[in-house]
């Protein structure tokens, strides 16, 4: 059984998703920065300008409502958490756009550096070319036949 684990962890795809787990969490963790850091900020001093509020969420608390004393129900916050989400989702789409486009031109580059080296079956059809070429060349210049029955002269 330990044989069958430590072989299962071995396996490339493991560590690959290990490696893809990490590195995830990671840029996570930029994109929610760039997020709660700038983009948030800005859509919530857009919102205050318009509202005469101080940020996101006072503008959003006017959603909120409270049939009793002590029971609120927070619409703003849900409607403050799902704006994170599609700006999150935008930032992140955004990113992986640019992955994508730079991946492109990567793989088209690699493309244009490799040269097409030639094969035996092209030197071959290129030797044949030549010497249909010269066998045209050939039969297209008449030969002198000379006459070995008139040896009088």
């Amino acid at each position: 059984m330990i044989k069958e684990f430590r072989e299962f962890i071995m396996r490339g795809d493991v560590l690959d998703l290990a490696v893809g787990v990490v590195i995830g969490s990671a840029f996570t963790s930029i994109v929610s920065q760039v997020v709660q850091g700038l983009i948030t900020p800005l859509i919530g001093w857009i919102v205050a300008m318009i509202t005469g509020t101080s940020d996101l969420e006072g503008a959003l608390s006017i959603l909120d409502w409270s049939p009793t004393k002590g029971v609120t129900f927070a619409f703003g916050n849900v409607i403050s958490a799902i704006i994170t989400f599609l700006i999150t989702g935008f930032v992140l789409f955004l990113v992986v756009k640019a992955a994508n486009r730079a991946k492109k031109l990567r793989a088209k580059e690699a493309e244009e550096e490799v040269e097409e080296t030639p094969t035996a079956e092209d030197y071959l059809s290129d030797i044949r070319d030549l010497l249909a070429k010269q066998v045209a060349e050939d039969n297209t210049h008449p030969v002198e036949q000379t006459n070995l029955s008139d040896t009088s002269k």
